[in-house]
């Protein structure tokens, strides 16, 4: 039989695969037996007990299946693709949204106007030339 107390993850964190795979199959036969008492003789006891042990089985396996995730992030670490589940989740339209590199691109035609007709800043240059004078005549600036 399992411990009587409760099951602790961070306990469970260090145990191996084959480890947790046994206490599961244990705490299933407990809460087996425990059901079958149930019903043979109820008590107050014996319920929460049962409350205890379904808590535990479901601890065992959410660290089991937070080991198989991480083994799994492990391996696709430096692979081209990444399963669907292992996908930062965000939203649809974020995930749809271009790529900074893809919303930088230009296409040679683009490139080839921006080469031969550059902005003109010579005249941006002047009108605030010409404002600054202005306001210095007008006093605003001393």
């Amino acid at each position: 039989m399992a411990p009587t107390g409760k099951v602790k993850a961070y306990e469970l964190q260090s145990k191996s695969k084959p480890d947790l795979a046994k206490q599961l199959q244990e705490l299933k036969t407990e809460l087996l037996s425990l059901r079958v008492q149930k019903i043979a003789s109820p008590s107050a006891s014996k319920l929460t007990r049962i409350s205890t042990v379904r808590k535990s089985i479901a601890r065992v396996l959410t660290v089991t299946n937070q080991k198989a995730r991480q083994n799994l992030r492990e391996y696709y670490k430096n692979k081209k693709y990444l399963p669907l589940d292992l996908r930062v989740k965000k939203t649809r339209a974020i995930r749809r949204r271009l790529t900074r590199h893809e919303q930088s691109l230009k296409t040679e035609k683009q490139r080839k106007r921006d080469i031969h007709f550059p902005t003109r800043n010579t005249l941006l240059r002047h009108e605030r030339a010409k404002r600054y004078h202005h306001r210095s005549f007008c006093g605003f600036i001393d």
